[in-house]
């Protein structure tokens, strides 16, 4: 009966999407010929604000395009697309569009205003056992049932780092909402990323993927996302490489999400801060990533344990949410509220 619900809404919203983003095949119509378009295709730029938010440099680097090349193709592409400037009024009438996922928790929901929400890259950090995963895993079928403000449910992709993502915790989380699981399962595109470098690379893909069934997915997860970095680059020596290579992954994941209206949500792991027992800081530890991840992060959701099954999250930075707290408690169905 779900999948049903999911067909029934496509037709409206298709043309809400089609005015989102306009597919890069249009500069056919201003004279750049069709093996160019193709190359940008194979770099995951599928839109014309694709090709907006790419440097002149970077499209330089794509095998086959001329800097003459590049500069017809950012003109082109100007046209396209009226100039940049918006008022505040026309732009939260845009802003509409943005939509949030419930996280399963009414609590949690509440602290977040409504839930993870689209164009933005919402980052949950904690130290182990603190539930980042189990979040990870109910969002995946949250995302995925009809919800608040004709929110019509769509697909996910799912980017995992340290192997722990398991389909059966989804068929527990399908039996509390009372779906399908077979139905659950499809709707989740599953990848595994072995180094840093993959991880990036796997990024191409999910762009073309978002292109390719456009407005049919909602959610990008990246469970851990710093993981890799941590592994990849060692040592003081190779931190300003990683800082980079960081910058442009999590560029392209705010990119990702803005020009495809989705949501991203990572999780993020923690470490000791040695230099805080000289501060007499409450607490000594710190997320990882530093602060260009901090700064990346649109929302950033601090995770600590509670009693028993409890954990409390807790507004970390945010834009428009105060700086509140909330408790939820992981349970067989995931994410859920306390039992007070």
């Amino acid at each position: 009966m779900k999948e049903d619900q999911v067909v029934a809404e496509e037709p409206r919203l298709q043309d809400e999407e089609e005015s989102l983003f306009q597919d890069i095949d249009l500069l056919q119509k201003h004279g750049i010929n069709v093996a160019d378009i193709k190359k940008l295709k194979s770099v995951g730029i599928c839109t014309i604000k694709g090709i907006q938010m790419t440097t002149r440099r970077a499209l330089c680097n794509v095998k086959g395009l001329s800097e003459a090349k590049v500069d017809k193709i950012k003109e082109a592409a100007n046209k396209l697309i009226e100039p940049g400037f918006l008022t505040a009024f026309e732009y939260s009438e845009k802003r509409k569009m943005v939509f949030r996922i419930t996280t399963g928790s009414q609590e949690f929901d509440k602290l977040l205003g409504g839930g993870i929400e689209s164009m933005a890259i919402t980052e949950a950090f904690g130290e182990f056992r603190t539930g980042k995963t189990q979040l990870s895993h109910t969002l995946c079928v949250t995302a995925q049932l009809p919800g608040a403000g004709g929110y019509p449910g769509g697909k996910i992709i799912f980017i995992d780092t340290e192997n722990t993502f398991r389909p059966d915790r989804l068929r527990d989380i399908a039996d509390r909402f009372n779906v399908d699981h077979d139905a659950v399962l499809d709707n989740v595109l599953y990848a595994r990323a072995y180094t840093s470098e993959h991880q990036m690379e796997l990024l191409d893909y999910v762009a073309a993927k978002f292109h390719e069934e456009a407005g049919i997915f909602r959610l990008l997860i990246i469970d851990s996302i710093m993981a890799l970095f941590r592994v990849d680059f060692s040592g003081r020596g190779e931190l300003a490489e990683r800082q980079q290579k960081l910058a442009q992954m999590l560029s392209r994941l705010q990119k990702i999400s803005e020009e495809y209206n989705v949501a991203v949500f990572v999780t993020n792991q923690m470490t000791a801060d040695p230099g805080a027992t000289m501060t007499f800081q409450a607490d000594p530890k710190k997320p990882i990533g530093g602060h260009i991840l901090a700064h990346a992060s649109t929302t950033r959701i601090s995770l600590r344990k509670g009693r028993g099954e409890l954990r409390i999250a807790k507004i970390y930075d945010s834009p428009e949410m105060p700086e509140n707290e909330a408790t939820f408690a992981i349970t067989a169905g995931g994410i859920g509220d306390a039992k007070e």
